[in-house]
């Protein structure tokens, strides 16, 4: 019996085992960016990589935690994302913390431009993806999110929680619990 290509289950993962998303299968994701930055706006941008960069990527190796996007004149590119050397790679190896050049339309990166420019705002990458066999980036327009310094998260009140209402018990240099002597 035939069954049509779109209606047979998908396969899961590939070589790399990450999880397809639709008809994108996510290489990596920059979580922190999440966590960090507050997102306005996302974008899918386009790579220019080499041979080995795309083969890389297809193992499943990469990192975006300390990546960022710089608009440099009309271009857009993705600087200190990491994309280990291809295993297999002989001396066309490429250069693994290199910067790479981001596809966008021309309104794309003056509006990035623009509002990069204000204070608190950058472009951060959280995660790199295949999409009909072409490799992509999504770039985020973000804010900072103000970090405490006491460890709490943002947005949460330093007198919530189960400290309220508690009474204080008598600590034994109080006085309360000290033998009184007969006076003189």
């Amino acid at each position: 019996m035939y069954v049509p290509k779109e209606s047979q289950p998908k396969q899961g993962g590939g070589a790399s085992g990450k999880v397809k998303d639709g008809k994108r299968k996510i290489v990596a994701q920059n979580k922190k960016a999440r966590h960090d930055y507050a997102i306005i706006d996302t974008y899918e941008a386009g790579l220019v990589l080499t041979g080995t960069e795309v083969k890389s990527l297809r193992q499943g190796r990469a990192s975006l935690t300390d990546g960022f996007v710089q608009i440099d004149g009309n271009e857009a590119w993705l600087h200190n994302a990491h994309i280990p050397e291809y295993s297999q790679g002989t001396w066309t190896n490429h250069t693994v913390r290199r910067k790479r050049k981001l596809l966008l339309h021309r309104e794309e990166i003056d509006k990035l431009a623009s509002k990069s420019e204000e204070t608190g705002h950058t472009i951060v990458p959280l995660a790199l993806y295949f999409k009909d066999g072409r490799a992509k980036a999504e770039i985020a327009l973000a804010r900072v999110r103000r970090s405490t310094t006491s460890g709490r998260p943002c947005g949460r009140s330093r007198t919530g929680g189960s400290r309220t209402g508690r009474s204080r018990r008598p600590s034994a240099s109080s006085g309360a619990s000290r033998a009184v002597g007969p006076r003189e």
